[in-house]
């Protein structure tokens, strides 16, 4: 069974977003923040988005406040800043806790199939991207330095029509 299955996370918009409904496809999972920066990773992770959705690419956009204070927004704030600022279409979701005792149980499950350096589970910083295959493995964790551009290849071989 996809882990993603079982859980749920807040949208943008305030409602509950059952997970499992992105199983069956190749997932690009961030963390994300309006003040970063590595926020116009913002830019490559759309390009990414529009060039292969259509073939089962979903990106789901996680806002994170726990390095440097880096995404202070409320959901209106955020919303409003990737949409003027990036042009994001793909799903977003309120903001999320990604280390310590109240991280999100999705970030709690990403970081154990995919640990960082030297095994750490930590997440060091935004923009760290997770690959999840169509079955629901976690394929590699990429580094916030890595830039989406870079992650297409790898990602396109996972798509669910890549025969």
């Amino acid at each position: 069974m996809n882990p993603l299955s079982s859980m749920q996370a807040e949208g943008l918009d305030g409602e509950m977003v059952e997970l499992g409904r992105f199983a069956g496809s190749t997932l690009l999972i961030v963390n994300v923040a309006s003040k970063c920066g590595f926020t116009p990773q913002y830019h490559g992770l759309e390009t990414l988005y529009q060039q292969f959705r259509e073939r089962g690419l979903a990106i789901l956009g996680f806002p994170c406040d726990q390095f440097g204070h880096q995404e202070p927004g409320d959901a209106q704030e955020i919303r409003r800043f990737c949409s003027l600022q990036y042009d994001v279409s793909f799903p977003m979701f309120a903001k999320i806790e990604v280390n310590g005792e109240r991280a999100h149980p999705l970030y709690q499950w990403l970081k154990r199939e995919a640990p960082g350096a030297l095994g750490s589970q930590a997440v060091k910083w935004n923009f760290t991207k997770f690959l999840v295959d169509t079955q629901g493995r976690v394929v590699k964790r990429y580094a916030p330095i890595v830039k989406p551009e870079a992650i297409g290849r790898e990602l396109e071989a996972l798509l669910p029509d890549s025969a």
